[in-house]
C-alpha cells in the first residue's frame, strides 16, 4: 500500500522558493510510489481570522472543509513555508486557527486541563525557508516559529515525530545554493514516498 502524503504550501506566492521545494518534494514522493495531494494556501478561499475564538462556531468554507478531509486522509503531512518576522506567515497561521479546531485536532477532557490528541498516527516534516542563517535562528533567536509549529500545534494534536528542515539564508543566496536546496527537497520526498 502506498503512503498517503499531504503537502501544504504555506507561502502565499506560487512563484517562490517554497513553491519549488513543495513541487519538487511532491514529484519525488510520487516517483517513489506515494499517493500525494498538494494544498496551496494562496489559491484557497477562506477567512483566515477565527472571529470569535471557540465561543461561537464559525462555519468552514468549502476549501477548509476539503483541507480537513485531506488532513484526515494523510499519513504524513509536509508543511512548506517561510519564516517571516521569526514566525509563521499570517495566512498559514490563519489556516491553522480555522481548521485545527476542538473536535478535529484535539478535545479537552471534561472538567480538566488535559486533552485528547485527535490527529495521532500521523507524522510530519517542516520545510522552512528563512533569510536568517539557520544557526542564528536556532541559537540566537531560539527558533520561535519552529517550536510553535512543532510543539504547540502539531505535537499538541498528536502528530509525531515532526522533523524540521531549515533552508537559508535565502536573501542574496546563489543559484548553486538554491539548486542544492531543491536537490535536498527531492531526496526528502523520495525518502518519504518509499
Amino acid at each position: 500500500m502506498s503512503r498517503r502524503i499531504l503537502i501544504i504550501l504555506g507561502q502565499p506566492s506560487s512563484h517562490s522558493l517554497c513553491a519549488s521545494l513543495a513541487h519538487t518534494y511532491a514529484d519525488a514522493a510520487r516517483r517513489s510510489g506515494a499517493e500525494v495531494r498538494l494544498l496551496s494556501l494562496g489559491e484557497m478561499y477562506f477567512d483566515p481570522i477565527l472571529r470569535h475564538g471557540y465561543a461561537h462556531v464559525q462555519p468552514l468554507e468549502p476549501d477548509l472543509r476539503d483541507a480537513q478531509i485531506d488532513i484526515a486522509w494523510a499519513q504524513h503531512l509536509v508543511w512548506v513555508y517561510p519564516i517571516w518576522w521569526g514566525g509563521l506567515p499570517a495566512l498559514l497561521k490563519g489556516f491553522l486557527d480555522r481548521i485545527f479546531l476542538p473536535g478535529f485536532a484535539f478535545k479537552y477532557r471534561a472538567n480538566s486541563v488535559l486533552w485528547d490528541r485527535l490527529l495521532t498516527g500521523r507524522t510530519a516534516e517542516l520545510l522552512v525557508t528563512m533569510d536568517s542563517p539557520p544557526w542564528y535562528y536556532r541559537w540566537v533567536q531560539r527558533q520561535p516559529g519552529h517550536r510553535q509549529m512543532k510543539q504547540a500545534i502539531l505535537e499538541f494534536s498528536g502528530i509525531r515525530p515532526v522533523r524540521v528542515h531549515s533552508f537559508g539564508p535565502v536573501v542574496n543566496s546563489s543559484d548553486a545554493a538554491r539548486a542544492g536546496w531543491i536537490r535536498r527537497a527531492c531526496k526528502l520526498g523520495a525518502r518519504a514516498g518509499a
